[in-house]
């Protein structure tokens, strides 16, 4: 292990952490009782596990959200760029969501039939991200879980071939990495027993000799890919790659799926329409209802018809596709909101620009700094990356990794009115964020890095 960790000391970043920790801690009294005193009936003091990565010492108990703002129950008003890991990417509780959300409550929450919005929503759909066969799961889990039955239906093969690094939700098929070049069940998963080998392949990003030696084997039913990857410190595709899995899907009969739960940050329509990529099924989750729990997945004409075929021949009973709370009626209200009215191209614009505000800026504090870090930016959605770049694969992006630092790089933007994704270094810019608060979270991270790179 080295002295230092991104070219800071590790002396100086633990030093620094426990100091912000403190501040932290001295600052929400209100936050650690309310914690401390409903802890108890949550498994690990939580609701849901991954609360307990953020690097506060305990949980901000949060009062309310609007626009790019959350407050805390100590009354503290902090600059939102994480927005809820991308499920609030357009701000919290939109107008013309929240108002659609009121309206159907009042007309019921579910009934497993069909509502006069549906419509409304496969026609925006088709606008917003090309003409597909739609269905509406919950997740985006769910949605890339019934993606890859249809593949394996229609291509009557078992295998998903994945990105090492990848991330698409709690999908057991899609928790493998590489080690020592190999296929293996990702370290960390709980109680896992199935032979993940059996289901799925791992192969490198950006690397089409090893996508098709893996298709060559004549077992792989889908590509699963994100445009991007953003789970890990973000790879960007060299050019090239993304039609070169497209020409590979193809010769070997593969479907390609691109799930854009992430990327839907590049602009309208997704990186899908900017790049013009022509995936077999679509798949976006999070925000697409402007933060209500809705995922959509998108069938080309081809794969719908192939599927229709199958379908039509399979003895009834259970699919093993849809829950009973998918495509209720308070999703579709939300989803037709956020497509007519949220998810629109002046909002786009609004928010490349202010990425791009954050980019430049947070370039310009790592030069003057002079570290060997890089800023990446798709669409709304920036990073820093406590490394040099750009990442080429999940191994490069693993190595670049630094959670020591960056845990001490967002205690301390939070010090400063600024919360960041838990998870690696993401910030998102919502068309409610204003360049007071870009600008505020480019001095926030010089405050920062000036103080851990002291002497």
């Amino acid at each position: 292990m080295g002295e230092r960790i991104g070219g800071v000391k590790r002396a100086r970043i633990a030093a620094f952490a426990a100091h912000e920790a403190g501040i932290y801690a001295q600052a929400r009294p209100l936050s650690r009782a309310a914690f401390e005193a409903g802890a108890a009936p949550w498994l690990g003091g939580v609701p849901m596990h991954w609360m307990r990565d953020w690097p506060q010492p305990f949980p901000m108990v949060v009062t309310q959200a609007r626009g790019a703002v959350i407050e805390d129950l100590d009354g503290h008003r902090i600059a939102d760029f994480c927005l809820g890991d991308t499920g609030s990417m357009f701000g919290h509780s939109p107008a013309p969501v929240a108002r659609a959300i009121r309206a159907q409550a009042g007309r019921g929450l579910t009934y497993m039939l069909p509502g006069a919005a549906a419509q409304e929503a496969g026609r925006l759909l088709n606008e917003r991200f090309g003409e597909r066969l739609w269905q509406i799961a919950t997740t985006a889990t769910d949605a890339n879980r019934f993606a890859l039955r249809v593949a394996r239906a229609v291509t009557g093969r078992p295998k998903v071939l994945v990105f090492d690094g990848c991330y698409h939700g709690t999908l057991d098929d899609t928790m493998v990495c590489l080690v020592a070049g190999q296929t293996a069940a990702r370290p960390g998963l709980v109680g896992q027993v199935e032979d993940l080998r059996l289901v799925a392949e791992a192969v490198p990003f950006n690397d089409l000799t090893a996508v098709e030696a893996a298709l060559a084997g004549g077992e792989v039913a889908a590509i699963l890919t994100e445009p991007v990857m953003t789970n890990s410190c973000m790879v960007l595709p060299e050019p090239g790659f993304h039609a070169g899995l497209r020409a590979l899907a193809s010769r070997y009969g593969v479907v390609l799926i691109l799930d854009e739960t992430h990327t839907i940050s590049s602009g309208l329509g997704g990186y899908t329409a900017g790049a013009g990529l022509k995936p077999d099924i679509f798949v976006v989750g999070k925000c697409v209802a402007g933060g209500v729990a809705t995922a959509v997945w998108g069938l080309s004409p081809e794969i719908a018809a192939r599927f229709a075929a199958y379908d039509a021949a399979r003895p009834s009973g259970h699919s093993g596709m849809g829950t009973t709370l998918s495509a209720n009626p308070l999703q579709f209200a939300a989803l037709v909101a956020t497509l007519a009215e949220v998810m629109t191209p002046e909002a786009y614009a609004r928010m490349e620009a202010g990425a791009a505000r954050l980019e430049a800026g947070l370039g310009r504090v790592i030069a003057r700094r002079g570290l060997a870090w890089h800023v990446v930016r798709v669409g709304a959605r920036v990073e820093f990356i406590c490394a040099s770049g750009p990442l080429r694969n999940g191994a490069e992006a693993a190595a670049a990794h630094a959670p020591a630092l960056e845990a001490a790089l967002h205690l301390g933007l939070l010090n400063r009115g600024c919360l960041i994704a838990p998870f690696h270094n993401m910030m998102l810019i919502s068309p409610a964020t204003t360049r007071r608060q870009i600008d505020h979270l480019i001095a926030a991270f010089d405050a920062v890095t000036a103080q851990l790179i002291e002497t």
